[in-house]
C-alpha cells in the first residue's frame, strides 16, 4: 500500500504553545480516518499541518512523500481542507466561485459542471452570489470546490455542520466516490455515529497525541 501521511515524533507550535506533542501516524491511500477527540486536543492543528499551513517545529513528517519541514508549499497543490471557514469569495456567484478553486489544478469546465451536480448546485443557486446563500448552500459550495479540485488527500473539519439530512448523505456518497477513485481523506468531527460509520479507522487524539482506536 502507499503512505499517504507519516508523522514520526512530530511537534507544531502556536505561538509558544505546544499544539502538537510527539504524534505519530501513518496513513495509507484509501483510508478515511477520523479524528475524534475533545476540543483543543489539536485535531484541527493536525489538518493544518497535513494542509501545510502549520510548520513542523521538530520531529518528521511527509504528505505525499513531500517533506513537511522543506516542501510545505508543494503540498498545499496537492490537498483540499475544508475548514470550519468555507473559503469562499462572498463577492463572486457559486459557479465562478468552484470555477475559480478549479482553475488552480486545471480542472476542465465538465468537472467543474460535475462538482455542482454532485452537490446539488447546479440549478437554481448556480449564479447566486455566495453572499446571499445560507449557511447549509454555502458549505455544499465549499464541498464542490474541494471536489473541483481533485485533491489526493482531503482535509475535512466538520464537514457536515450547516447542512440538512440531503446534503449529509450526498457529502457521504461524496467521500466514499472519492476513496474508490483513490483520494484519501482525514476528517475531524464530534458527530461520531455518522462520520465513524464512514470511516476506516478511528484515531484519538488527546493533548497533541495520537492513540490509536482500531476500525471504523
Amino acid at each position: 500500500m502507499e503512505t499517504v501521511v507519516q508523522l514520526s515524533n512530530a511537534v507544531a507550535v502556536l505561538g509558544q504553545f505546544p499544539v502538537l506533542a510527539g504524534a505519530n501516524l501513518t496513513v495509507q491511500r484509501g483510508e478515511i480516518v477520523l479524528l475524534q477527540g475533545p476540543n483543543g486536543a489539536g485535531k484541527t492543528s493536525l489538518l493544518r499541518l497535513f494542509a501545510g499551513l502549520l510548520p513542523l517545529a521538530r520531529g518528521e513528517g511527509t504528505v505525499l512523500g513531500c517533506d513537511l519541514r522543506t516542501n510545505r508549499e508543494s503540498v498545499r497543490k496537492r490537498v483540499g481542507l475544508l475548514g470550519h471557514a468555507n473559503g469562499l469569495y462572498n463577492d463572486l456567484n457559486v459557479t465562478e466561485n468552484v470555477r475559480f478553486w478549479g482553475a488552480t489544478v486545471g480542472a476542465s469546465a465538465a468537472e467543474v459542471d460535475a462538482a455542482m451536480q454532485r452537490m446539488g448546485l447546479a440549478q437554481r443557486l448556480a449564479k447566486v452570489p455566495v453572499s446571499r446563500l445560507s449557511a447549509g448552500q454555502k458549505r455544499r459550495t465549499a464541498l464542490a470546490c474541494l471536489v473541483a479540485r481533485r485533491a489526493e488527500l482531503w482535509l475535512l473539519d466538520e464537514p457536515h455542520a450547516g447542512l440538512d439530512a440531503a446534503g449529509r448523505d450526498e457529502l457521504d456518497a461524496t467521500l466514499r466516490e472519492a476513496t474508490s477513485a483513490g483520494a484519501t481523506i482525514i476528517v475531524a468531527s464530534h458527530e461520531l455515529e455518522r462520520a465513524g460509520a464512514l470511516a476506516t479507522r478511528l484515531v484519538e487524539v488527546v493533548g497533541g497525541q495520537i492513540r490509536e482506536s482500531g476500525a471504523g
